[in-house]
């Protein structure tokens, strides 16, 4: 199975390759965005995309269920995740936001308190999500450089 899925991205990625030299529209051209050429690069493009997500979710499922303990192990990864959101939201505070949307008092864009909490929500998602990849990859290097 990997084999043909591997024949077929090469193939889609030479037909793309080839398109791309073939159908590029002159640089100088202002509406070369609307082009056939570049149409169908963005074509191939979110075409390769479905294809990788779907196939990241299907083999990633398939081994999720078949192996032993790999449901459960997804499940405590969801919950962690859950509990990182939960405290990314709990951590963003109302009184910024609301610094925020008073800042953009007047002006062209009107942000809402509730907009920018969950804006602030995401970035604390990112910085422990960060804090704990980080962690992840020192962590076992320190375990070894002590350990032997």
């Amino acid at each position: 199975m990997h084999k043909i899925i591997k024949y077929v991205l090469i193939v889609i990625g030479v037909i793309a390759a080839v398109a791309s030299f073939f159908m590029m529209p002159d640089p100088e051209d202002p509406e070369a965005i609307n082009s056939a050429g570049i149409s169908l690069m963005f074509a191939m493009t979110w075409v390769l995309l479905a294809v990788a997500a779907i196939l990241a979710l299907f083999w990633g499922l398939k081994k999720m269920v078949t192996t032993p303990g790999g449901l459960k192990k997804a499940l405590f990864a969801l919950g962690g995740l859950v509990v990182v959101f939960i405290l990314g939201y709990a951590l963003s505070s109302g009184d910024e936001a609301q610094a925020v949307v008073d800042t953009f008092n007047g002006k062209d864009i009107q942000p809402e308190a509730s907009t920018v909490k969950t804006i602030g929500m995401l970035l604390n998602v990112f910085f422990f999500m960060t804090g704990i990849a980080v962690l992840l990859m020192i962590i076992p290097g320190v375990k070894k450089l002590f350990g032997k």
